[in-house]
């Protein structure tokens, strides 16, 4: 199965902070890169990227950084949301909600590790739930 997916930006720091290569936020970002999962962005949330992933506390590789910057706009999807309205208990996640809101038609998913930060609807998922939903296996929604 390949889907469209938004990625939080907490799921790209756990995987790059991860020693383990089943984690299942390493595997969302392997399945991303060998084209299973198509990502969705727009500019505001490739700003967030570049700069968490450009903070000095975590020290991580510029080369990796630019990988994985460069992988999602090669192979995803550039787009321009709409206002949702939406209010949201971290108003700073609501870029990624008004992303996949523009692609729901087309059974996109938002991918993070706070599912508490969005309302709890079937689309916005785990990095494991999202590779049960690739493995074709029925997944429980914890919001």
């Amino acid at each position: 199965m390949i889907c469209y997916a938004v990625i939080d930006t907490n799921v790209l720091v756990s995987a790059l902070l991860s020693n383990y290569a089943d984690a299942a936020t390493v595997q969302v970002i392997g399945r991303m890169i060998a084209g299973e999962i198509i990502p969705i962005y727009s500019e505001q949330i490739m700003r967030e990227y570049q700069e968490v992933l450009g903070r000095k506390k975590f020290r991580f590789e510029p080369e990796m950084i630019r990988y994985i910057l460069s992988s999602i706009e090669k192979y995803g999807v550039l787009i321009e949301p709409s206002a949702t309205g939406k209010i949201l208990p971290d108003m700073k996640d609501l870029p990624f909600y008004e992303v996949v809101m523009e692609k729901r038609e087309e059974n996109a998913y938002l991918v993070t590790g706070n599912l508490k930060h969005f309302p709890s609807e079937p689309f916005i998922v785990t990095a494991r739930q999202m590779l049960d939903i690739l493995d074709g296996k029925k997944i429980e929604i914890e919001n």
